[in-house]
């Protein structure tokens, strides 16, 4: 049997899913790891291709029935055209491992996740020469994270608006984290509405129920604040460090503590920064954590903290970290950004100014009014366990790939037709 022989053959009798993802290693990136572990276990055959990263440099390895593909990860663009340089390099080896994924396992439906939104090249190619059904997985808008990060609308601008019309428009299907997005691929990307289904990045709530503090992060400090993220340009961490700073030096405010919790491009720098503001007894980075370590260190917090800047980007995007907060009981500080507002309700206070000393004052006021944390608490664990589970999501995910391969809804032995009912 052939290459092509497999391809189409391996695939539909199996009902396999083929996720690509670049900008993070799998399982490090929450998202896609429960979305292959939901699939994995209603019935499909998951493969991921995915970067290598640190503490995740095996090219081939099975996790919990997941086969995981992985490439070596480019040098990082720090200009328009080295990240496209960075992105043609990923897709070619996104590439070559699709071809042995098609081989080993075949798959149905290729679930691709962006940024960057280059990778429905592949999936054109699956769904014109071999009939495969491609999936689109918006996870950032391109286009506004490049202006975010460049501070401008120029010729790459254009070029990844055009880039993202071709991956809706070549797509089957598409999934968005949150309505603002779905509405943002149905006016923008042309995608039909009921070919788009909201699948939100909610955490797993049984590890964060059963989390007992580690209560040593909070050393001897009064009161602790808590930050759980990516640490890259647009996440505001650094606006959180210079808060801390307002916090200790000019709110004289020492009994306040910091713990930063994610890895990033920018953490080296941030950490620099820590050092020449005099703050390092005060802000502690505990780096990449992940598993029951993290709900027990958030667990250990007295607050959190959204430092992300409002921005064409942050506006529209729902953040893991606010679910995570809520699902802990943690009230937490954080921007005036209309799509984490709705995502958090009253779980959270929203500061005006996007300045770090609009944030370190918020912070202390939060830290000092203990009946409304005690309020807030009780709402964001309430609505995170009534709305925020990822059950219900998984239900969305499942009927979007029963639309996609009905065969699949048609088998009564299927767990992904039980679930999608």
């Amino acid at each position: 049997m052939d290459l092509s022989d497999n391809i189409s053959a391996v695939g539909d009798a199996t009902g396999a899913v083929l996720i690509i993802v670049e900008n993070l290693p799998v399982p490090a990136d929450r998202r896609v790891w429960q979305e292959a572990t939901a699939l994995h276990q209603a019935g499909y055959t998951v493969s991921v291709i995915c970067p290598k990263g640190k503490g995740y440099d095996k090219a081939y390895e099975q996790i919990d029935g997941v086969h995981i593909y992985r490439h070596r990860r480019g040098v990082e663009g720090s200009s328009a055209v080295t990240y496209l340089f960075e992105y043609a390099v990923a897709l070619f080896w996104e590439f070559v491992l699709s071809l042995k994924v098609a081989y080993r396992h075949g798959f149905d439906v290729l679930h691709a996740c962006n940024p960057p939104d280059l990778i429905f090249l592949i999936g054109i190619f699956y769904k014109f020469f071999f009939g495969k059904k491609f999936l689109f997985d918006q996870h950032d808008p391109a286009p506004e994270l490049y202006e975010v990060k460049f501070g401008r609308q120029d010729f790459f601008y254009s070029l990844l608006l055009l880039l993202e019309r071709w991956t809706f428009r070549s797509a089957d299907g598409g999934l968005a984290t949150n309505l603002t997005l779905k509405q943002q691929a149905v006016k923008r990307g042309g995608m039909p509405p009921d070919r788009v289904w909201i699948v939100r990045s909610v955490p797993d709530l049984g590890r964060f129920t059963q989390a007992k503090p580690e209560l040593s992060v909070r050393r001897t400090f009064r009161y602790l604040v808590g930050y759980v993220g990516m640490i890259a340009e647009q996440d505001g961490v650094d606006l959180l460090v210079k808060a801390m700073e307002h916090i200790v030096k000019h709110l004289h405010r020492t009994d306040i503590a910091c713990l930063i919790i994610g890895d990033g491009p920018e953490a080296g720098r941030l950490r620099t920064l820590t050092g020449e503001l005099g703050i390092t007894d005060n802000v502690e980075f505990a780096g990449y954590i992940s598993g029951d370590p993290l709900p027990a260190m958030l667990a250990a917090c007295d607050i959190g903290v959204v430092p992300d800047p409002p921005n064409a980007c942050n506006v529209v995007m729902s953040m893991i970290k606010v679910f995570e907060y809520m699902a802990i009981g943690l009230p937490f500080v954080l921007f005036d950004l209309p799509q984490a507002r709705r995502d958090a309700g009253d779980a959270a206070v929203v500061v005006g100014k996007p300045t770090a000393q609009a944030l370190g004052e918020g912070i202390v006021a939060l830290l000092e009014d203990e009946a409304g944390r005690e309020r807030m608490r009780n709402y964001g664990r309430e609505r995170a366990y009534g709305e925020f589970q990822w059950e219900i999501e998984k239900r969305s995910l499942l009927a979007a790939y029963a639309t996609l391969v009905p065969r699949r809804a048609r088998n009564a032995g299927s767990a992904a037709d039980t679930d999608a009912r």
